[in-house]
């Protein structure tokens, strides 16, 4: 959830211009969707991001065997939908970690995960050797993919690898592939 939300923020149009959401997930969205969601605003601003994100990266980059930090495998989502009513439940204990998205000002992926703790310097330091693939349209993460910490890192961390307006989309190969 956390990576995910960063990485979000960081691909809006007010940041890396990746997907066609305009501060959603900075000040402004906060201001919008608490009228409507006073307790609950900042998933509200995370889910309809995560959206937008996964269709732009499913347009850029749409190979059915892989895997991407929007489309993880099936019972991997629905764990995480399943989480989503617990996270709700506790929304005030989530609030530090959305106001410090919400005031990030570098946007630069790698350095935004570093500085709210959530990628270490050897992440960094793998994600730097990673690969622009497929046509220049895609950041292969190689090796097997496990879902764990460390692949969900180089997941996030493969859009490093992209420049404002350009987005590359980090995928890894199913395991089923």
């Amino acid at each position: 959830m956390r990576v995910r939300t960063v990485v979000a923020r960081c691909g809006e149009m007010d940041a890396q211009r990746w997907w066609n959401t305009e501060g959603q997930l900075g000040p402004y969205g906060a201001k919008v969707l608490k009228r409507g969601f006073p307790r609950t605003h900042f998933f509200a601003q995370a889910r309809s991001v995560f959206a937008v994100a996964a269709h732009r990266c499913a347009e850029i980059f749409d190979s059915p065997d892989a895997l991407t930090l929007w489309r993880l495998p099936h019972e991997v989502e629905e764990a995480f939908d399943a989480r989503w009513e617990g996270w709700l439940d506790e929304a005030e204990n989530w609030r530090t970690f959305f106001e410090s998205v919400e005031a990030l000002k570098d946007f630069d992926v790698a350095a935004a995960l570093r500085s709210l703790s959530l990628v270490d310097e050897a992440d960094v330091e793998a994600a730097g050797r990673l690969k622009v693939a497929d046509g220049a349209k895609g950041v292969l993460i190689p090796g097997t993919f496990d879902l764990g910490r460390k692949s969900i890192s180089l997941l996030a961390l493969g859009f490093s690898k992209a420049a404002k307006g350009d987005l590359l989309v980090p995928y890894a190969p199913s395991r089923t592939a």
